[in-house]
């Protein structure tokens, strides 16, 4: 009689268990995730081939126009993956695999993509040298730690803690497209790496922001499309939109320090407004 009754209850609680498990199969909010590593990967490829057809060439200089240019319209695409995978999860439902699918993602595009991106620009505009290298390893551990922290942290709250890892991405890749001196632009990667794994509050796009971040990629692609057609004045509305984006991005910890040191003088005791983007 024991046996018998114990195979109910091991039945009862098997399908509790089976009940309460989260969902293994994929949803359609992660296949915008899967995108987004698709899009990272092929933007490494694309730089790899221009890298390697260049030095079999012998052709000195930085890597070709056209190929730079894919490789960015890619990870702007993974870019607006990462935005709306979240968006279509929360309307539609999403799977147990979808934090963890998102984190391994993002490490793919926006970690070791923008590094091998600096590792590129450090071979062929600035001749090598351990500081680019240096630089992308920055990049990459930094995303890897932001990610970590960001899994351990409470869900729901309506900011960030750190450059989100998309922005820093692009900002890395920003550097890298207005060529600077190797110093400056060394010291401009290790300075986005740092923002990333800092105390920094950025707001999260939602509703508006979210809308006006998807029209930032469309117009930052529709830049990058002039510039690789050699669209006249394709290289002004590059390098300007580039600096204006990079300026943006940067001068927040600025504000955000200057609004700390004003409140720390007497000013109101009332807590710090987060930056807004745009």
């Amino acid at each position: 009689m024991p046996a018998t009754s114990a195979a109910p209850l091991s039945e009862a609680a098997s399908a509790a268990e089976a009940q309460d498990s989260p969902r293994v199969r994929l949803a359609l909010a992660d296949y915008l995730t899967l995108g987004n590593a698709l899009c990272g990967f092929m933007a490494v490829w694309q730089l790899a081939s221009a890298q390697a057809a260049q030095v079999a060439s012998g052709t000195p200089g930085p890597l070709d126009r056209g190929a730079i240019a894919i490789a960015v319209v890619l990870l702007l695409a993974a870019a607006a993956c990462d935005l709306f995978d979240g968006r279509v999860a929360r309307k539609l439902g999403g799977s147990g695999m979808g934090a963890e699918l998102d984190n391994l993602a993002d490490v793919i595009s926006f970690g070791f993509a923008p590094a091998f991106f600096v590792v590129a620009w450090g071979t062929f505009a600035a001749d090598g040298g351990p500081l680019p290298i240096a630089a992308a390893a920055a990049v990459l551990l930094a995303v890897v730690v932001r990610l970590a922290r960001f899994s351990c942290e409470t869900p729901g709250t309506t900011s960030f803690t750190g450059l989100p890892s998309p922005f820093g991405a692009m900002a890395v890749i920003t550097i890298v497209l207005l060529n600077p001196p190797v110093l400056l632009g060394t010291a401009a990667v290790f300075f986005v790496a740092w923002l990333m794994v800092s105390r920094i509050v950025y707001p999260k796009p939602r509703g508006r922001i979210a809308f006006a971040v998807l029209a930032w990629i469309l117009g930052s692609v529709g830049c990058l499309a002039a510039w690789a057609m050699d669209a006249p004045a394709g290289n002004t509305l590059l390098y300007s939109g580039s600096s204006l984006v990079l300026v943006l991005i940067l001068a927040i910890p600025f504000y955000v320090f200057a609004m700390r040191r004003q409140s720390g003088r007497g000013g109101p005791e009332e807590p710090l407004p987060a930056p807004r983007e745009g």
